[in-house]
């Protein structure tokens, strides 16, 4: 199996490319050892496992499974990896407007190249945000079209939060000081409460202006990472509908920057943001 080590400002990935003969025999072996292959002292190690494959109806599938083993629905940093991944090794022929079908439906990447014709920066259609209870998944909120600022009760503490789905489930809350929030223990209890039936990321937001927030990400499969591109969507809606930020926000997550436009013209999430390849593998 043959591997590319790339990431999104810090949020890393194994990306195997099953678009030959073999395709369907290496998605399988990939999916089979995606634990083994994102752990960090035994394995390749990295924050999940991209497989690049043929769509059902477009040229491109992406399939993304988490550090423990079980299927995401999407990554926003991954997509841009994936989109680096096709256009730079030859597979789009060249263009840079590409779909891509992922488990949240079909999205539109674009690519933007540097003086040699690699993508620097990819911008990516991320969709509507859903804000319904029941489809985000979660039981707060009965009743009503949205979940804002709503209490969920922890071990130790009450947690105020806004949740979305970019095609998987977030949770925003609003924390002071987010360099010295206790993520790591809060963060595993609000991914598993059972106010998440299919669990959640949980987003730890600190609004430095209309235009601008820190960000801290616990990721569901993965715990903290570095950046979560669907995290920093759904931190912008949250913040908007919290009426914190204007709509275009630039997010600082702790690898790096991510602009993130909730267009009102289109009610479209846009992310734009870097994807870097660090070097390839072969596992023997």
């Amino acid at each position: 199996m043959r591997f590319t080590k790339m990431h999104g400002i810090g949020n890393d990935f194994i990306i195997v490319n099953c678009l030959g003969e073999m395709g369907d025999q290496l998605a399988a072996e990939a999916k089979e050892k995606a634990a083994w292959l994102c752990d960090r002292k035994f394995g390749v190690g990295g924050d999940g496992v991209i497989l690049v494959m043929i769509g059902e109806t477009h040229r491109f599938r992406m399939v993304m499974y988490n550090p423990d083993g079980s299927e995401a629905e999407m990554c926003g940093n991954g997509i841009r990896c994936f989109a680096k991944y096709i256009h730079d090794h030859g597979f789009t022929q060249g263009e840079t407007d590409i779909p891509v079908e992922t488990g949240a439906g079909l999205l539109r990447v674009q690519a933007n190249l540097d003086a040699a014709g690699k993508v620097s920066t990819v911008r990516v259609d991320m969709g509507e945000p859903v804000l319904k209870p029941s489809l985000v998944p979660t039981t707060l909120g009965q009743g009503q079209d949205k979940v804002v600022d709503e209490s969920l009760v922890l071990d130790n503490r009450t947690l105020k939060v806004t949740t979305v789905s970019m095609g998987n489930p977030h949770a925003v809350t609003f924390v002071d000081d987010v360099a010295t929030y206790p993520v790591a223990e809060v963060g595993p209890q609000v991914e598993k409460n059972a106010a998440f039936p299919k669990r959640t990321n949980t987003e730890f937001i600190q609004v430095l202006s209309e235009g601008e927030i820190n960000f801290r990400v616990w990721e569901r499969g993965a715990g903290e990472t570095l950046a979560c591109g669907t995290g920093a969507c759904a931190a912008v809606v949250a913040a908007h509908l919290n009426g914190k930020t204007g709509r275009h926000v630039l997010v600082h997550l702790p690898g790096g920057d991510l602009d993130i436009d909730w267009s009102a013209a289109d009610n479209r999430v846009y992310m734009t943001g870097s994807a870097t390849e660090v070097y390839e593998g072969e596992i023997l």
